[in-house]
């Protein structure tokens, strides 16, 4: 375990604030044990002379600050505008908009956040969940109750139906490239698995969705396409997974892919996108990379079973979640002791010796 280094003697913020470094000292002390963050961010109340790309300027009205936003952008900083229970961040060119709470002390939370490896829009969406006295609460106070946590603003309209559900705990999650691959794991009694087909044309692709469909109409199994929503749905397919980037796609129909009966599964890679995904009402959500992987780009660092196990208790019961990224045979036990209900397997499977054996082999971890 890490032992977290104490707050004081650090520049946590701009002008120096002994007081707000106490409560933010205060606040991380019951947080948790978590590796040391990888910047040092520093929160400013003031702008900097000579802002960096480890600052994080807070104000109350950008548009008060004109030319200067931008130039602290360009310098690398990030912007958090705040106030009457909203914030925004701008950083690296994203903007992130909250609705929320406000708590009087919610900048030091921030910085303990921060402190806790959380990138910023991770951390502001936590902060925002946040009240004052909570350290007071529990050895643990990390937030898990959704009530609590801020909406992000400005999304499009979610499908007037939610998506329909899944089996709350999914199991064994296979990822396979082809549908060859989806009947020879179906016919080990997997009930639940992916198609992610890639590189393939039009034609080709239609034939290896309805393949995989058939396969999985006569296993009476939990069959998702990655991706190719428009084609699934053609298919008649149980489900399909998408990105949280597929989400901003032209003519992406979440509509009529709800109002289908069609499951959604969508992933997620920390607390923002979560509130995303779940604006979309979906059927489940799969959280990543837990453990880093050589089977997907993933621009975010490896999670963790810590923050795995944070997000399942935050949650349980709201919806299903996926844990994937990583997981080989001789990781899934401690994946499942996180509570998680569904691990996603690629290479695992994909590149075993003897992939029934290895099948076999995963899902009595799942009964342990």
């Amino acid at each position: 375990m890490t032992t977290a280094l104490p707050l004081s003697g650090r520049e946590l913020f701009w002008p120096p604030a002994d007081e707000l470094t106490e409560a933010a000292e205060r606040i991380r002390a019951r947080l948790g044990d978590w590796p040391p963050s990888h910047v040092a961010w520093r929160i400013c109340l003031t702008a900097p002379d000579e802002p960096n790309g480890g600052d994080l300027i807070v104000v109350a009205d950008a548009s008060h600050h004109g030319e200067h936003v931008a130039r602290w952008l360009s310098r690398g900083a990030g912007v958090i505008e705040a106030a009457d229970g909203r914030a925004s961040l701008r950083l690296a060119g994203n903007v992130y908009r909250l609705e929320g709470h406000l708590a009087d002390d919610w900048t030091a939370a921030l910085a303990a956040f921060l402190d806790c490896g959380f990138d910023p829009h991770d951390a502001l969406v936590l902060a925002l969940a946040w009240r004052d006295g909570d350290e007071a609460l529990a050895h643990d106070a990390w937030p898990v109750d959704l009530a609590r946590f801020p909406r992000v603003m400005g999304l499009a309209n979610a499908p007037s139906v939610p998506f329909a559900s899944c089996p709350a705990k999914l199991g064994l999650y296979p990822v396979l490239p082809d549908a060859a691959w989806v009947e020879k794991v179906l016919d080990c009694g997997v009930k639940t698995v992916q198609l992610r087909a890639k590189n393939l044309t039009a034609p080709q692709l239609a034939a290896e969705i309805a393949r995989a469909v058939a396969a999985g109409r006569r296993h009476d199994s939990q069959l998702f396409i990655n991706d190719h929503w428009q084609a699934a749905l053609e298919a008649g397919a149980y489900g399909v997974h998408l990105g949280q980037e597929d989400l901003q796609l032209p003519g992406l129909d979440l509509e009529a892919l709800a109002t289908s009966g069609v499951r959604l599964g969508l992933s997620t890679h920390g607390y923002y996108e979560m509130l995303v995904a779940l604006h979309f009402r979906p059927s489940y959500l799969a959280f990543g990379a837990v453990f880093a992987t050589a089977t997907k780009v993933v621009e975010t660092a490896p999670q963790g079973l810590a923050r795995l196990e944070r997000y399942v208790r935050l949650l349980d019961g709201v919806v299903p979640l996926v844990a994937i990224g990583g997981i080989s045979a001789d990781r899934l036990q401690s994946v499942v002791a996180t509570g998680v209900g569904s691990a996603a397997v690629v290479s695992a499977v994909t590149q075993a010796q003897e992939p029934a054996a290895a099948i076999s082999a995963l899902q009595r971890t799942f009964l342990q």
